[in-house]
């Protein structure tokens, strides 16, 4: 339970604190659900709770287990992402430095959460069940994931935005590997 709460805090954090001052994306569940944050105001925590509802689904059919332990993530992932939302006023730093230092954070609570079994839902759990059906790497499978997510907002995001939130995923991605133990 201590991993589901710093992991949903740090993600909370590192999303307000730093991606959204700059309208950086993340990929995935809480990418598209940014994008619905930046452009008609939604709340993005209560998004991503909506949008996770069809992986849920499959994961309560095909990955019972994973579900009970990763339902506890989603909401409180949800609740820190809306509660922290004042966060976006608080740093002022370079587009280049929020998304190296936002990249870190997210993916130390990913990683965090993905080594004691759990996730915050969403791609943590779409990533999670191909990599253990398949031979690909968690981490590999949710940088995959993510750059299609993002891929498909470039052009209402721009050229710059798009960049940007490619290295922040790249850092999540290799942070959420270097915090996962392989079993």
């Amino acid at each position: 339970m201590v991993a589901v709460i710093v992991g949903s805090f740090l993600l909370g954090f590192g999303i307000n604190g730093f991606l959204v001052p700059h309208h950086l994306i993340d990929g995935g569940v809480i990418g598209i659900a940014l994008i619905l944050h930046y452009f008609f105001g939604f709340q993005t925590g209560l998004s991503m709770l909506v949008l996770s509802v069809p992986i849920f689904f499959y994961a309560w059919c095909y990955e019972r287990p994973f579900f009970y332990s990763s339902v506890h993530g989603l909401l409180l992932t949800s609740l820190f992402m809306d509660w922290l939302n004042p966060l976006k006023k608080v740093f002022s730093l370079s587009i280049l430095t929020s998304s190296l230092i936002g990249g870190v954070i997210i993916g130390m609570g990913i990683g965090l959460m993905l080594r004691y079994e759990t996730s915050s839902g969403g791609t943590d759990m779409l990533a999670k069940i191909i990599s253990k059906s398949s031979s690909l790497d968690i981490a590999l499978a949710i940088i995959l994931i993510d750059t299609l997510i993002i891929s498909a907002a470039v052009f209402t995001l721009g050229v710059e935005i798009f960049l940007f939130s490619c290295v922040t995923i790249v850092i999540i991605g290799l942070t959420t590997s270097l915090l996962k133990v392989r079993h």
